[in-house]
């Protein structure tokens, strides 16, 4: 191993996530580089292709590359899964989701290698037994889809296994938004969309509330800007706490109707929105609350503040949109 230079694996890398990280740790670190991905997408190619020196492998290379010896590494930063949560072929999941997180802990236990690996918000699923990442509530939680499943089932597997990484983190991710989400299509987040929206129509389309008591567009997710992201990650690699399962996101649950209403701000324009009803695909197994308790990981150390709704909006509509 290179003590000086240390070498960071990225699956997912060419995503959303995956090329925040990659150029944050670019611009801020001395670090080799080792992107892991499907690098066909041409709509991906501005995530990563900017990047210099790094070393890239096509995602079904790289567990045979790994337990060959051919790849060593520092540290493996696994975010590459499906994330559609409208594929309901849970065998796709099963395989590109549950199983590839397995084979990477397990090559990850058996050298010696730390681990970060993302979960997901959509384990809690209705939020039944709400949001807490406290293990002893994890079997007890009934994800609302194969995707949320496949992410509660590796969960359950790694809290269960004896043979761990020296050091090992899940990550459970609530509504990320960011720059370089224009790949995700109808998966990128309501502030891309509004925004474009906004341009187009000069009117946002939210979803009617389907459910007693909730007002329309009063559905609420915990958004969680990207650059929080990569800042947690970043802290956990450099500072090494607790082994464990944790929650990522604001700790602050916002409306729709106030993500829309960010993002018209932003943009200097009159607030105009519009409900039209939700698509029967998605109406039973929609999310209408989340939020993220975030005192696991304030209480391992973590202590800079999470960008505001209107903050992260504001610095992404203006500093890259409008851009």
């Amino acid at each position: 191993m290179d003590t000086v230079r240390p070498t960071i694996l990225i699956t997912g890398a060419a995503g959303f996530i995956g090329g925040h990280l990659a150029h944050a740790m670019q611009a801020t670190s001395d670090v080799k580089l080792i992107l892991v991905d499907d690098f066909s997408r041409s709509d991906k190619q501005p995530n990563w292709s900017d990047l210099q020196h790094i070393t890239c492998i096509h995602r079904e290379e790289l567990i045979e590359q790994l337990n060959a010896g051919e790849v060593l590494v520092d540290w493996v930063i696994h975010l590459g899964a499906r994330t559609d949560t409208t594929e309901f072929d849970y065998a796709v999941h099963e395989r590109l989701n549950l199983n590839y997180s397995k084979a990477i802990w397990s090559y990850c236990s058996k050298n010696k290698v730390p681990l970060i690996y993302a979960s997901s918000a959509a384990t809690y699923g209705a939020g039944a037994q709400g949001y807490a990442d406290d293990e002893s509530l994890l079997d007890q939680l009934q994800p609302l889809n194969p995707y949320g499943l496949s992410k509660h089932q590796f969960d359950q597997w790694a809290l269960a296994q004896t043979d761990r990484p020296p050091h090992w983190y899940g990550l459970k991710f609530f509504n990320v938004y960011g720059y370089r989400e224009a790949h995700k299509g109808r998966m990128a987040s309501m502030v891309f969309h509004g925004y474009h929206q906004i341009l187009d129509q000069g009117v946002v389309r939210l979803f009617r509330s389907h459910q007693s008591g909730v007002a329309d567009g009063e559905q609420k997710r915990d958004f969680v800007y990207v650059k929080d992201i990569v800042r947690v990650v970043e802290w956990l690699i450099c500072t090494q706490p607790k082994s464990d399962v944790y929650n990522l996101g604001s700790g602050q649950a916002r409306s729709f109707n106030d993500l829309i209403r960010a993002v018209f701000t932003a943009m200097g324009r009159p607030v105009n929105i519009q409900y039209i009803d939700m698509p029967q695909d998605l109406r039973e197994t929609y999310q209408y609350y989340t939020q993220a308790p975030m005192q696991k990981l304030r209480s391992v150390g973590y202590d800079r503040a999470f960008f505001s709704l209107e903050e992260g909006v504001t610095d992404y509509v203006q500093g890259y949109l409008m851009n």
